[in-house]
């Protein structure tokens, strides 16, 4: 991918914006003389999601320029990239003191903002990423029996407008519908669009049939996982109004196209969905304690329970979907980087599957 890809230019630009709110609101919200619990809020708030951003260039790009105050000249922002361990040092230092200031829950209007389990869950990831495994696996335990968060029992329960922000998300990127034409600041999300199979009329614009699946991805989905149905339009599947998807699309001549984020003709609007984009999730808790902890009962239980959901089972009681003890310690972490696959890709605005 050249430098020069709008996407990468873009992941770049967007991150260093957010990180630069974030900055002002830790040197300024400190100050304020305002409600205690709001203030105690905002900082956590501000630090994950400087955490977030960081993390997000860190994996993408190494070393980055890190900035944790506001530049108050051009000298300022013009600085050198600092070493891919002193950013982690710093998306660690603010993820440990956005614990101690989130609340556990949110209702009403706050649903959506950050918890302090997103921030435990994300600081498990980013202890895994490290390669700090006992870490990642005390983050990752620690979500998944005090958040209260529960698989659903049906994988597709994820990705329904009437479940966002429900038991087993730990963040999520709102979107509401209605407010105004899709932007790249609006309220609204461009995948029911984007995503829709191209020309085929099921959402407002006919759908531009971006993100397609390759057949090889198509193909590595299990016999009886019940994802596959829930991630892809395949040839034959049945739209709304009856008609069939044919066997080749305009921009994918072997018939695929991106199934979960599609909402169908829900306002007028061109691309303004409502449907949020899941962060975190608790399925991918698991599957980080599954990697953390490896090749124990507990490393197996946490990869089984996730198995178990995709093929319609019972997340709780053993099946002959387990993976087995006995398994090498690079085939389990190959099972787990599966697992993690297929519940989560797809899930993103550009690319091929």
């Amino acid at each position: 991918m050249p430098a020069t890809n709008p996407l990468t230019s873009r992941l770049w630009g967007g991150c260093y914006i957010g990180i630069g709110r974030a900055n002002i609101v830790l040197q300024k919200v400190p100050a304020m003389q305002i409600d205690p619990a709001i203030q105690t809020r905002s900082i956590g708030e501000a630090e994950f999601l400087r955490a977030k951003y960081y993390f997000d260039l860190v994996r993408a790009f190494g070393d980055v320029p890190l900035l944790t105050t506001p530049p108050t000249t051009l000298a300022e922002v013009n600085v050198a990239r600092t070493p891919v361990a002193q950013v982690y040092t710093q998306i660690e230092k603010d993820l440990l003191d956005a614990i101690t200031k989130l609340p556990a829950s949110y209702s009403g209007d706050d649903l959506g903002r950050a918890t302090k389990w997103a921030a435990a869950g994300l600081l498990a990831k980013v202890y895994l990423t490290e390669n700090k495994l006992p870490e990642a696996a005390t983050q990752a335990r620690s979500v998944i029996t005090s958040s209260g968060k529960a698989l659903w029992d049906n994988y597709g329960d994820n990705f329904k407008v009437g479940n966002e922000y429900g038991k087993e998300a730990l963040f999520e990127v709102g979107y509401i519908a209605g407010r105004n034409q899709y932007t790249f600041d609006g309220l609204g999300f461009c995948g029911n669009e984007f995503f829709g199979p191209r020309g085929q009329g099921i959402v407002p614009q006919g759908g531009y049939g971006f993100n397609i699946p390759e057949p090889d991805f198509v193909a590595g989905y299990e016999a009886g996982d019940l994802r596959r149905d829930v991630t892809i339009w395949k040839p034959g599947d049945k739209y709304p109004d009856g008609r069939v998807q044919p066997a080749s699309l305009p921009g994918s001549p072997n018939g695929y196209g991106v199934k979960k984020w599609f909402v169908g003709k829900v306002n007028t609007n061109v691309w303004d969905s409502e449907l949020n984009i899941p962060v975190l999730r608790l399925a991918e808790v698991y599957l980080i304690l599954a990697e953390a902890a490896g090749t124990t009962p507990e490393g197996l239980e946490a990869i089984n329970k996730v198995r178990r959901r995709a093929f319609g089972l019972p997340v709780n009681t053993a099946s002959a979907k387990d993976l087995a003890a006995g398994l090498s310690a690079t085939a389990f972490k190959q099972a787990v980087w599966r697992e993690r696959k297929y519940e989560w890709r797809s899930k993103t605005t550009g690319g091929s599957t």
